[in-house]
């Protein structure tokens, strides 16, 4: 076949590998960089013109950054998730999705079945593309997939068990409307069976929606029949598995994602000692309202991954005691309006702004009546140095900015490590 491979990324290279591997195949990349180094010997079409031609093949695989919109519609699309789909060994494959939660949420699953003594493959959004896993899984192991909109949106096909967390407004710089970005998340469930099994958050109405569209079971977690917090207690099917003080992740929202992992788990492995070694050793992911450092007996928390109002609202309802805020970035498209409202009710000490969004930021706050903040700096030891003369004995530190990272950093990643770096670096 004539193949050709659309972005030439994790995904794209993971894909590549696969069609190469087989042999017989005239794999042509495509790829909007014009200095891409490809491997030896591969064809490639590079530069602004990257997306012509593309009709004329057997088969174009979509990286998931590129929407199907950009492609032609008479083109043979298909995608690394659904070439995954289509040649997995095993059928012992679960997903989860949602707007924010899903690296948790897949890693805990992923730990549990593990302390289960299964064997178990993690991979989709969380770094390891779903064909590169294909060669080491076996048909009696275990695959975790943690699938994001980009990935979903032309997904044509549905594992037999899927969770489905919070969902809220994301991407709308990629979608053009929320309808969308709804029902990219849905193909995960559409093409479920009868007695297929759909988890959801019960308290989200746009996750029921979601699972809407299964044709299998669909089971709420946050309440009966699922997993839930009952006082001090994490419990299912009347089992106590766990007390919430158990739980290393900080945050009801993490209590949240605990429930959620157990509610899916639970419908394949009900061992109650190993899920409770699962869920109390479970310490959680990196730029995840991670814990850095207590210095001056100030706490530092690392929340990098949150680019979104409402995740940077959940870091902050996370802590009762006073923090000053890292807020700003750059551009998502979103509202700011609600998390400024959050911020006037809690109890924040000071927040200081940064990036391209500070302005925005700053009209958001003093319409809610919040008038505590200050230019964070330009860079992030200066932005640290600032939290640390502001902040008292007993205070939270929080990098929780609501935006992306992209105008003063690489990414989220290095948006995070900059922080920890420079909190480490302040004298004691």
């Amino acid at each position: 076949m004539r193949i050709a491979i659309v972005g030439f990324d994790v995904e794209g290279r993971s894909t590549y590998d696969f069609f190469a591997a087989q042999g017989g195949h005239e794999l042509v990349i495509h790829d909007q960089n014009p200095d891409l180094v490809v491997p030896d010997g591969a064809l490639s079409v590079l530069g602004p013109g990257y997306l012509s031609g593309l009709s004329a093949y057997d088969l174009v695989v979509r990286t998931p950054g590129l929407h199907p919109s950009k492609l032609p519609a008479d083109a043979p699309v298909t995608t690394n998730l659904n070439l995954f789909f289509e040649h997995c060994p095993s059928g012992n494959v679960l997903a989860i999705t949602g707007t924010k939660g899903k690296g948790t949420t897949s890693s805990l699953v992923t730990a549990m079945l593990q302390a289960d003594g299964r064997r178990v493959h993690l991979g989709g959004n969380i770094g390891v593309a779903p064909l590169a896993m294909l060669q080491d899984i076996q048909p009696d192991d275990w695959v975790v997939l943690e699938l994001s909109n980009f990935q979903l949106i032309d997904c044509r096909h549905s594992p037999a068990l899927a969770c489905c967390l919070m969902i809220a407004s994301e991407h709308m710089d990629w979608h053009p409307n929320l309808e969308e970005y709804i029902t990219a998340k849905q193909q995960l469930f559409r093409w479920q069976k009868p007695e297929d099994r759909a988890i959801y958050y019960a308290d989200n109405q746009l996750s029921q929606r979601v699972v809407s569209v299964s044709p299998g079971q669909k089971i709420p977690y946050w309440q009966v029949p699922g997993a839930y917090v009952d006082g001090d207690n994490i419990v299912i099917d009347g089992q106590i598995i766990c007390s919430t003080q158990d739980v290393k992740l900080v945050g009801w929202h993490n209590q949240q994602n605990v429930c959620a992992a157990l509610t899916t788990v639970w419908q394949v492995c009900q061992n109650v000692p190993a899920l409770h070694e699962a869920i109390s050793s479970f310490s959680g992911l990196e730029h995840r309202i991670e814990f850095v450092r207590k210095i001056n007996g100030v706490s530092y928390y690392n929340d990098s991954f949150g680019t979104t109002p409402e995740t940077a609202q959940v870091a902050i309802e996370a802590f009762a005691q006073p923090k000053v805020l890292i807020l700003g970035g750059s551009d998502k498209g979103a509202d700011y309006n609600t998390l400024a409202q959050t911020i006037a009710n809690a109890n924040i000490r000071r927040v200081l702004l940064i990036g391209e969004q500070a302005g925005r930021l700053q009209n958001a706050l003093d319409a809610a009546g919040f008038t505590n903040y200050e230019p964070g700096g330009t860079s992030m030891p200066e932005i640290v140095a600032k939290t640390a003369e502001l902040a008292q004995d007993g205070d939270i530190v929080l990098l929780s900015t609501a935006c992306a990272s992209f105008d003063m950093f690489k990414n989220y990643k290095d948006r995070g490590q900059q922080f920890k770096q420079a909190v480490l670096q302040l004298p004691a």
